[in-house]
């Protein structure tokens, strides 16, 4: 099987959250035998912590023998359309970055760099947050599917990954209580279980050649099911597709893959449905 990915690129400005992000790019990286490129964007002429941003991952890449790219460009407009233009020249097929560390009321900021290239990019993003533990084994990847073209994509990707490593791979489906009818008899919750069971199947069908696959139909609010299912299980990774688009033709980030971003402490990688393994 050729390699996930070549070229693997990670957005820096020095900080913590960056550096966890470098990382799990160098990770990732060192497992497909892809080169990183380390970008950092300045905004203002005066800015001179590029160099030490990048050098900084090229450095760490250095001590995992692998390659590492250095780049300082001028942002002309949003620093997230610097990164995709970048992502875009030199062929990039995953881009690894952080988000905004917490609230004062323990969860996650999704910083608006981080929103807009998720919501935009055409190639697969993993988000890491400052405390995120990176697993370099890669050995246990979820993935949850509603059935809907979207997490097909984020399905066949996440089976492509765990068909590369042989990491062992764990399909969900929540069933969302919270849009029930508050005197609903259990009927058509079974209807809907038996929906989710049907989308299982359809990712275990393309999972034939992955070491192991355990899936399971879960029930509650689907962002926290997911959340406490990847903590639970001690999930590496977790897989999943973004949403539809608006008529302005940009790609909107689901609420489920929103919340699960800014609330996991596993890294998450999340890509649209125009994304193919």
């Amino acid at each position: 099987m050729s390699p996930m990915y070549d070229t693997i690129l990670v957005p820096t400005d020095g900080s913590g959250v960056a550096g966890v992000a470098a990382t799990q790019a160098i990770a990732l990286a060192d497992r497909f035998g892809a080169d990183v490129h380390a970008l950092y964007v300045r905004e203002d002429e005066a800015d001179e912590g590029g160099e030490i941003a990048t050098t900084a991952v090229a450095e760490q890449a250095a001590t995992a023998d692998v390659a590492a790219t250095t780049a300082v460009v001028d942002a002309d407009g949003p620093v997230y359309r610097a990164i995709l233009d970048y992502a875009d020249d030199h062929g990039v097929d995953c881009i690894v970055m952080g988000t905004h560390g917490r609230t004062g009321l323990g969860r996650y900021i999704l910083g608006s760099v981080a929103e807009r290239t998720l919501r935009e990019s055409p190639v697969p993003v993993v988000t890491v947050h400052e405390e995120t533990v990176v697993d370099e084994d890669l050995e246990t990847i979820l993935v949850p599917t509603d059935g809907s073209d979207c997490s097909e994509a984020a399905a066949a990707h996440a089976v492509a990954l765990a068909e590369a490593t042989g990491a062992s791979l764990h399909v969900v489906h929540v069933v969302d209580l919270g849009v029930l009818p508050v005197d609903e008899s259990g009927a058509l919750i079974e209807e809907l279980q038996q929906a989710g069971q049907h989308a299982l199947e359809s990712v275990i069908d393309r999972a034939e050649d992955v070491s192991s696959v355990q899936a399971s139909v879960l029930s509650g609010s689907p962002y926290r099911a997911i959340v406490d299912y990847a903590e639970s299980e001690d999930v590496d990774l977790v897989v999943m597709g973004t949403h539809g688009r608006t008529g302005f033709d940009r790609y909107l980030l689901g609420s489920v893959t929103e919340r699960v971003v800014r609330l996991s402490d596993r890294p998450v990688l999340t890509l649209d449905d125009h994304e193919r393994t």
